[in-house]
């Protein structure tokens, strides 16, 4: 009784004079299969399901997508081990109103290329059927499902000279990306000719992203990587390579002319030497994704955490200003607009998608075993469904 009235109550609210996909449903969109897991673990915490809560939408300006391929990440591998799940909690439910565990069962995957189902009140700027992309916010339920709800804020047009398999393996290492050098590092196609820019890690996923974006704006750029990705880096368009497997890196690279931006993809002991090689007192930047954020938050708890991180922040912040550098994390950040942008260079063809190794949705926990060994090039896909038309 309880699935009939939500599904009259959705009917009302979004009009009957039009005609919505879930109505044509044989299941009328009350549940879906998905990969979801009921406590923080290793792979064997996967569990099929199909009989997931089907995603609603809660607000005007969200979206229901069809999901055709997922991405898988790193980052998916540590949700599933339980990293983050303090700084996730308190997003999901800053009033701490729910019990601990609410968020269980919970679906991975933070990259989702498929098809609008649905559009909420406030929705133009989409329309069902619209093809899209987008990265995932990790307080959300992610793309190994059938179907994920976004807000309209956080999802673009998939470029169309992408399938959805080649499309679901950009918008999270993009947006990382992105977030990394242009919101926080203040690099722009208007302003990045001819700068010289270091990626520490330059043949994973975000570092692989940031060359091809960076050559587009007409940077030079300096990679390090192993010497098998050497030849990888340099045919996205890395300048100059850097083999770190060789010896110490500290050595070559001090024997470069400085830069203007540094992106750390590698953290540990890398700040000891790494700031020494920016240009003093001339704006330049050291921008690093490893952050003890969500490690100190899930430690300490939420107050404490961020005390402690804001005080190693503000330190090391002040012990480079001091020598004329400026130092700055970078996190992660949905964002449609950006991906706006980073599809009109895709479908320019000054940016391809690296894509390791498909699977099918039966195969996600072998998917997350391959993600979890980790590899040097690519990006892990799950195919979820095949092609477009009707659901």
């Amino acid at each position: 009784m309880g699935s009939v009235r939500q599904l009259l109550c959705r009917r009302w609210l979004f009009g009957q004079n039009k005609r919505r996909w879930f109505t044509r449903s044989s299941r009328c969109m009350t549940t879906m299969s998905a990969w979801v897991i009921d406590k923080y673990g290793s792979n064997e915490v996967l569990r099929f399901t199909k009989n997931a809560s089907f995603p609603i939408i809660h607000y005007p300006n969200e979206v229901v997508v069809k999901v055709f391929a997922a991405g898988l990440n790193s980052f998916d591998v540590n949700m599933r081990g339980g990293y983050g799940a303090t700084t996730l909690s308190m997003k999901r439910d800053p009033l701490n109103i729910k019990q601990s565990g609410s968020e269980f069962p919970l679906i991975l995957g933070r990259d989702v290329s498929g098809v609008i189902m649905e559009c909420g009140l406030d929705v133009r700027y989409f329309r069902e059927r619209d093809e899209v992309w987008a990265a995932i916010p990790p307080w959300r339920q992610g793309s190994l499902a059938e179907f994920v709800v976004l807000s309209a804020n956080e999802v673009s047009h998939k470029p169309k000279s992408l399938s959805h398999t080649e499309a679901a393996a950009i918008p999270y290492v993009a947006t990382a990306a992105w977030s990394a050098l242009v919101n926080t590092g203040g690099l722009s196609k208007d302003n990045c000719s001819n700068k010289r820019i270091l990626i520490l890690g330059g043949s994973g996923g975000v570092g692989t992203f940031a060359v091809q974006m960076l050559k587009v704006w007409g940077a030079h750029v300096t990679v390090t990587c192993s010497q098998n990705a050497e030849q990888f880096v340099k045919e996205l368009g890395a300048d100059y390579v850097v083999d770190y497997t060789a010896g110490p890196v500290e050595e070559p690279l001090s024997a470069l002319e400085k830069f203007d931006l540094i992106l750390d993809n590698i953290g540990g002991d890398t700040e000891r030497w790494a700031l020494n090689l920016l240009k003093p007192w001339s704006g330049a930047k050291y921008v690093t994704l490893v952050t003890p954020f969500i490690q100190n938050t899930d430690r300490l708890g939420i107050a404490d955490g961020m005390m402690q991180t804001a005080a190693t922040l503000a330190t090391k912040a002040l012990k480079h200003l001091v020598k004329g550098v400026h130092y700055r994390w970078g996190f992660f950040a949905p964002s449609g607009p950006a991906l706006d942008e980073i599809r009109e260079m895709v479908d320019a063809g000054q940016i391809r998608p690296v894509v390791e190794e498909t699977f099918r949705f039966s195969q996600v926990p072998q998917a997350l075993e391959k993600v979890e060994k980790g590899h040097s090039r690519g990006k892990t896909v799950v195919q979820i469904s095949k092609g477009g038309g009707d659901l």
